[in-house]
């Protein structure tokens, strides 16, 4: 029986989302990716391509609005971009709260970091590699691919420097990091899947 909530962050291509999903099913535990920002379009009531384009942020960060604003009166007065991180934030801590899970992005590791049972693991692949995911399994129809996967991977990193204290990608914001070419999606899945048994061993 898995106890642990597990969050994944990923380089756009490296096939983190099928890694989670695969992991997920092995483990027997709920996945969550896109119906994060479902549940937190339902619950808040804003479109979803809110959510979809919550990359895109402004030009404070979120502790410089809240320490302008406050939080008293919740997220009024916060730009837009702010509010939808908030609210997203909360939906993660819900599920997790559910019990053992799998979130992937979302600033997830950093949302949950004072869950106990957290484990974070960050997953990366070469260009070329990524280039040729994107091609097979991605619906994208950019010109160019290396252009777009370098602008996404720009987004993500922004997005999660702007949103956290810490740097998207870093090493020590992990328990581990894999390449995933070196292993493929399978031996990645088995890696993963042994590292959350061996860290729950460790753990009791």
């Amino acid at each position: 029986m898995i106890n642990s909530v597990i969050t994944i962050s990923r380089q756009y291509g490296s096939g983190g989302r099928f890694v989670a999903k695969k992991l997920a099913e092995k483990l027997g535990i709920p996945f969550y990716d896109n119906e994060i920002i479902t549940m937190a379009a339902k619950e808040s009531g804003y479109a979803e391509n809110l959510f979809e384009k919550a990359e895109q942020v402004s030009t404070h960060s979120l502790l410089y609005s809240l320490s302008m604003f406050g939080t008293a009166a919740g997220v009024y007065g916060l730009p837009l971009s702010d509010k939808v991180f908030l609210i997203q934030s909360d939906i993660i801590k819900e599920c997790a709260a559910k019990g053992p899970c799998i979130i992937v992005g979302r600033c997830s590791d950093y949302v949950l970091k004072e869950q106990n049972n957290l484990i974070n693991f960050f997953l990366y692949s070469d260009m070329d590699s990524r280039v040729k995911r994107v091609q097979k399994y991605y619906d994208n129809d950019a010109k160019d691919l290396r252009e777009d996967i370098e602008r996404r991977d720009k987004k993500r990193a922004t997005y999660y420097n702007y949103y956290t204290t810490q740097r998207w990608g870093a090493t020590e914001n992990y328990h581990l990091s894999i390449h995933t070419d070196a292993v493929g999606i399978d031996g990645c899945v088995d890696i993963l899947e042994a590292f959350v048994k061996a860290h729950e061993r460790e753990a009791l």
